[in-house]
């Protein structure tokens, strides 16, 4: 066994002890899924952080700047913006649900519009959008393993013990779990990082101003935003899309750790302080560059750049440190996306009666959805290729219901909501998959223009028709553990 595969493995092992060593006394689907509603701010700030570095944030920031030089910089504003809107909109959310008892964004939903049925369809659209994510983690993690090792076969046991142990301490101690691997990833994470950014500079092009000065020498369009794929439109539509992804939860993985504060002071305090840390998505940018004057010798795939380059630099013991730090980004965000689609599983698709049948089928789904994602992601790479171009493009079609349901009185039906949803998801897929050109623009943004209008139309003919909701106040107060719909018959 190499010394590489040697510390991923250990690695790997340390990481799980963390998320086990996380438990408390869980005693229902609350304590699970949100922690109880008592994480203060520091911990607030880790999962939430969490969720913004994902393994192919680790190695894909290097590869976009690699393939799309200046382009990959969309990625640094739109975390400070969305969080700057969610400073203010953060807090309603977290206030309403702690009232009214919601664990999951189509709780939220199904709460607002009095409809179950739409609540359902949301969750159902959260669940098919999120499987892609999560697969791509595994995919992830078996990437980093195999250009490390050079080993397939090691790649394949690396990230079926590491998501045999994701399921272990996910299901042991839910979001308690996913916090404190949070710790470790975060801190590990960031000291490679900046131990990257300054020995591969220093290695290849002498430091970071030899970088950029070689690059302008000889790349000077990655300098810019130029022509091709990565131009001004998609720079623009790409940073739109992502932000108000981002500021309206259209991520259902998102609410956990959201709903997991213990005030919404802490909430607040964490939305300051939280943009500082997109400063480090630029870490593994520099590192894209540096390989765009070295890498055509060493390989030909962009995911890989900053493992070839760390594999040229470094000796074999602190390679497998590196992907130590990208199995923690692939098996924290995962672990939260394990969390967010098993409750809404358990709390918004599947009916069943009483708490404890509620938190069996939300640990069954734990083991399904991510059984699924990694025999998928073993057997067939490629089959969901096309769905993961759909998952953010998909999700944000949420944006018109979620940001609706930000204002005290509701406005519009629930049948006008459920018919943008539609409306806006058959566009998206039909777009994606039958290659329909829209430019370089984002095919979320594209069909969300006719979702928002269908909306509209469908609001005004409710109106017009004396049917719609007669701005119904929404209920002040309800058990803080169990969601309770004015009429549990309605659709």
């Amino acid at each position: 066994m190499s010394a590489t595969l040697a510390v991923t493995l250990v690695g790997i092992l340390l990481i799980a002890a963390f998320g086990f060593v996380g438990r408390r006394r869980v005693v229902n689907l609350s304590e699970w899924t949100v922690g109880g509603r008592r994480f203060g701010a520091v911990t607030m700030w880790f999962l939430q952080a969490g969720e913004v570095f994902t393994t192919f944030t680790f190695l894909g920031m290097a590869g976009l700047a690699f393939t799309g030089g200046v382009a990959s910089f969309y990625a640094l504003p739109y975390i400070p913006l969305a969080y700057i809107g969610l400073y203010f909109l953060g807090p309603v959310i977290w206030r309403r649900s702690r009232s009214r008892g919601h664990l999951t964004q189509a709780d939220f939903v199904a709460d607002f519009y009095d409809s179950r049925l739409l609540g359902a369809v949301v969750a159902v659209f959260g669940v098919v959008f999120l499987l892609p994510y999560l697969q791509l983690q595994i995919t992830g993690l078996g990437l980093a393993v195999q250009l490390a090792t050079g080993n397939a076969t090691s790649a394949n046991l690396s990230i079926i013990i590491a998501f045999g142990l994701t399921v272990g301490f996910v299901l042991w101690s839910g979001i308690r779990g996913v916090a404190t691997t949070s710790y470790f990833k975060d801190v590990i994470m960031i000291v490679v990082l900046i131990v990257l950014l300054i020995a591969i500079p220093a290695t290849f092009t002498g430091d970071i101003g030899g970088t950029f000065e070689r690059v302008l020498a000889t790349h000077p369009d990655m300098l810019r935003i130029h022509g091709g794929p990565f131009d001004q439109t998609w720079f623009v539509t790409s940073m739109l899309a992502s932000t108000i992804g981002v500021l309206f939860m259209t991520l259902p993985h998102q609410w956990p750790a959201l709903l997991s504060a213990g005030s919404s002071k802490a909430l607040r305090r964490n939305y300051v302080f939280l943009p500082v840390y997109s400063i480090s998505l630029a870490l593994p940018m520099v590192i894209g560059f540096t390989g765009l004057v070295v890498v055509p010798a060493v390989t030909g795939n962009s995911n890989g750049v900053l493992l070839a380059l760390t594999n040229r630099a470094f000796p074999g013991w602190f390679v497998g440190v590196v992907v130590v730090a990208t199995a923690a980004t692939a098996m924290v965000p995962a672990a939260g996306l394990i969390v967010g689609m098993s409750s809404l599983i358990a709390r918004n698709i599947v009916r069943v009666r009483g708490e404890r049948a509620a938190f069996l089928t939300n640990q069954t789904s734990v083991v399904v959805v991510t059984g699924l994602a990694l025999v998928l992601a073993l057997t067939r790479p490629d089959l969901l290729a096309n769905l993961l171009l759909l998952t953010y493009s998909g999700l944000d079609q949420f944006v018109p219901a979620i940001g609706l349901a930000f204002l005290s009185r509701q406005l519009v039906g629930k049948w006008p909501v459920l018919a943008g949803i539609v409306v806006g998801e058959v566009l998206v897929t039909w777009l994606t998959f039958a290659n329909i050109s829209v430019g370089h623009a984002n095919v979320g943004l594209v069909a969300l223009v006719p979702n928002i209008l269908v909306v509209a139309v469908g609001a005004a003919v409710e109106r017009a028709l004396g049917r719609g909701p007669a701005a119904r106040p929404q209920p002040k107060s309800s058990s803080p553990d169990r969601v309770r719909l004015s009429s549990e018959k309605s659709g």
